[in-house]
């Protein structure tokens, strides 16, 4: 699949005027695009299903911080081109000129992982896979309304364990499915309010901390605090949807309106990202102890 046809040694100045007439390129093209998004993101002026990809907020800056840090390594490697990237770069062209916003929005990474890929052939993709990895994560599709069908069992456990806790709180509620009845008063948990948008905000804020404190080299690391960060997630969520049907329920429309679409909600997701940076400390805490034991039950085996 690699070609060497197109391999050239090219001096610093020139390829350094080649890159950075891709990169404004990039810019005219997508500049338009990021800000659309960007603005969705903060001013919450897009469909729910793509405020699912708001952690692009941070997760897109630390792409670029990322690929700018390895500039010197990219530089270093051979050019050469991989058959893939032009054809990843030629499908990102098809998907920009359709027009249609979910294509527009996969031809960014698909152009990104294709000049990679036709610059430096596999080494390049390789050395950017992971702020391609992120910004991909962070690039508004319709996966939400895919996935959301098959939510439903985690809405009707969110529902059934909030009626749970409210019950044993002396409350009168009722659990239908994902809906919970208090006061005369209905809440529904639908997909949004289960907490897939929390889910993959955890996720994806997981990834970036585990790059940045290295512990991704660990797979014993990676594991405890992904699943981790899910469980917590999954908690908060219980914890928040008991929150909203209690005001709701007891006609407190101030603090569910507050907790629900105010900035309360976002303070309450801070806390919850909070606690898996608390969490990652943990892991990493553990694990030096467990080295120290180790390295301390090798010295008594060597002593005896």
């Amino acid at each position: 699949m690699t070609t060497e046809k197109l391999k050239r040694n090219f001096p610093l100045t020139e390829q350094t005027l080649l890159l950075s007439a891709i990169a404004f390129l990039l810019l005219a093209l997508y500049a338009p695009v990021l800000v659309h998004w960007y603005d969705g993101w903060l001013n919450k002026s897009i469909s729910i299903e793509h405020e699912y990809f708001s952690h692009g907020l941070i997760g897109i800056p630390f792409a670029a911080y990322i690929a700018w840090t390895k500039r010197h390594r990219w530089q270093q490697l051979a050019n050469r081109s991989h058959l893939l990237g032009g054809i990843l770069i030629g499908l990102g062209g098809i998907f920009y000129l359709s027009g249609l916003p979910h294509f527009v929005n996969l031809s960014f990474p698909a152009i990104l992982s294709g000049i990679c890929l036709w610059l430096k052939g596999i080494p390049g993709f390789r050395l950017m896979g992971f702020p391609l990895l992120l910004v991909f994560l962070a690039t508004p599709t319709d996966v939400p309304y895919l996935i959301e069908p098959y939510a439903l069992p985690l809405q009707s456990f969110i529902a059934n364990i909030a009626g749970f806790i409210l019950s044993s709180l002396g409350m009168d509620v009722t659990v239908e499915q994902i809906y919970l009845f208090v006061g005369g008063r209905v809440v529904e948990v639908a997909p949004h309010c289960a907490g897939l948008k929390m889910l993959f905000t955890s996720l994806y804020v997981s990834l970036m901390l585990l790059y940045w404190s290295g512990a991704i080299a660990s797979r014993r690391k990676t594991s405890l605090l992904l699943g981790g960060a899910a469980l917590i997630s999954v908690t908060a969520n219980i914890i928040r949807n008991t929150l909203l049907t209690y005001f709701h329920g007891t006609g407190n429309a101030a603090l569910f309106d507050w907790l629900h679409e105010s900035w309360g909600g976002d303070l309450y997701s801070a806390g919850m990202l909070g606690l898996i940076v608390v969490l990652l400390n943990v892991i990493d805490r553990e694990d030096e102890e467990w080295d120290d034991e180790a390295e301390a039950d090798k010295l008594e085996s060597e002593q005896s």
